[in-house]
């Protein structure tokens, strides 16, 4: 067998183990969001277009925000606003920073159509000199399924 195959039937194996017995229903389990809300519009032969325009939007105000010149070891953080445009609930299952210095903070709640909410993103900048660029992945429930933000700043160096 070849190093590629046995990595990917010891992956497997691991992925099987991992998941066995995992089908209990516990108290959990009532805190998760209903299934009809995670509509998925993609089938077999294309994209359903009925279910495609009932989804909800992720629109941001801005993608991108500029922090300028700031001193190394300085934290800020900047409000991104999103309105959810579509017809259903949106709902972020996850966002995630390019490193540890740049951390996301949202709401799991759904929003409804029409409302608006905001993503606080805040960016630690100690150890961090240089031109700094950093993004932040958001993972829900549109029609993309995936959205990126920006950040970016200057930092000015400490001086020892």
């Amino acid at each position: 067998m070849t190093y590629d195959l046995k990595l990917i039937l010891v992956i497997s194996l691991l992925a099987l183990a991992a998941c066995n017995g995992q089908n209990t229903s516990s108290d959990a389990d009532k805190n998760k969001l209903p299934v009809s809300l995670v509509n998925n519009p993609h089938t077999a032969s294309g994209v359903d277009n009925t279910a495609a325009v009932e989804k909800p939007t992720l629109d941001f105000a801005d993608t991108l925000h500029d922090f300028g010149t700031i001193h190394e070891g300085e934290v800020v953080t900047y409000d991104f606003t999103y309105t959810n445009h579509g017809k259903t609930p949106l709902i972020i299952t996850a966002a995630v920073g390019s490193c540890g210095c740049t951390v996301p903070n949202y709401s799991s709640e759904p929003v409804e159509p029409g409302k608006s909410k905001v993503m606080k993103v805040t960016f630690n900048s100690a150890g961090k000199p240089g031109h700094q660029e950093k993004s932040v992945v958001i993972h829900d429930n549109t029609l993309r399924g995936q959205h990126m933000l920006y950040i970016k700043s200057e930092v000015t160096p400490m001086t020892p």
